[in-house]
């Protein structure tokens, strides 16, 4: 079992938990997560782009001139990818940009993000966030305490906690997400990740 220091609100160290050493005591998988993290972005790409065909632009139904004797190249259109305001030859269409992951592969993914950001120190569990009601001031004050100002942020909330949700959410360079929406790109794409050692716990368990 692989343990981490359990802070409270006032960035004071109040226990230690144990965490699942198959989820974060793992040699993380670079390839793998690279992998994940360029599929789930392809997947974001709404592939809306499109340009239009020599048959889909509006006139050159006529040939421009003769096919012989013009001294000139033959036409047949004066929309043909070519001509100026022609058609676009091989241009973009909608189309979808996602890619297959496989539910294994995931997995392995999240776990190698978890177990490199608790090797580089960039895991802080709490015991709890403590509000009673919305604060971002109590917020701020919290991220102070455990030295995390001025780092780009990922912060984990229970589904059920609201006055947490309220509290984070107008904090620049902070990024809110339920256990639910973990993805390898969340967990990786920050400089310190912050989480509730019960949601800490959780994860070791469904990854494991």
């Amino acid at each position: 079992m692989s343990k981490i220091e359990v802070k409270n609100a006032e960035g004071s160290k109040v226990t230690e938990t144990e965490l699942a050493s198959a989820v974060y005591g793992i040699e993380p998988n670079i390839h793998i997560m690279h992998h994940i993290v360029k599929c789930q972005m392809a997947c974001w790409r709404r592939g809306t782009q499109s340009t239009k065909s020599r048959g889909e632009v509006r006139g050159g139904g006529r040939k421009p001139w003769r096919q012989k004797g013009t001294g000139r190249a033959r036409q047949g259109s004066i929309r043909a990818g070519q001509w100026r305001h022609g058609g676009v030859i091989f241009g973009p269409k909608p189309r979808s940009y996602a890619k297959r992951m496989n539910n294994k592969e995931v997995k392995l993914a999240m776990r190698s993000a978890l177990s490199a950001k608790l090797r580089d120190d960039e895991l802080v569990v709490v015991d709890d966030y403590g509000f009673d009601k919305p604060s971002t001031k109590a917020a701020m004050r919290l991220i102070r305490s455990l030295e995390l100002e001025g780092k780009r942020l990922t912060i984990i909330v229970r589904e059920d906690d609201v006055n947490a949700y309220l509290s984070f959410r107008n904090i620049p360079r902070t990024f809110i997400i339920t256990p639910n929406e973990a993805n390898t790109h969340d967990l990786v794409n920050n400089g310190a990740l912050l989480m509730p050692a019960d949601v800490a716990v959780h994860f070791g368990e469904v990854l494991a």
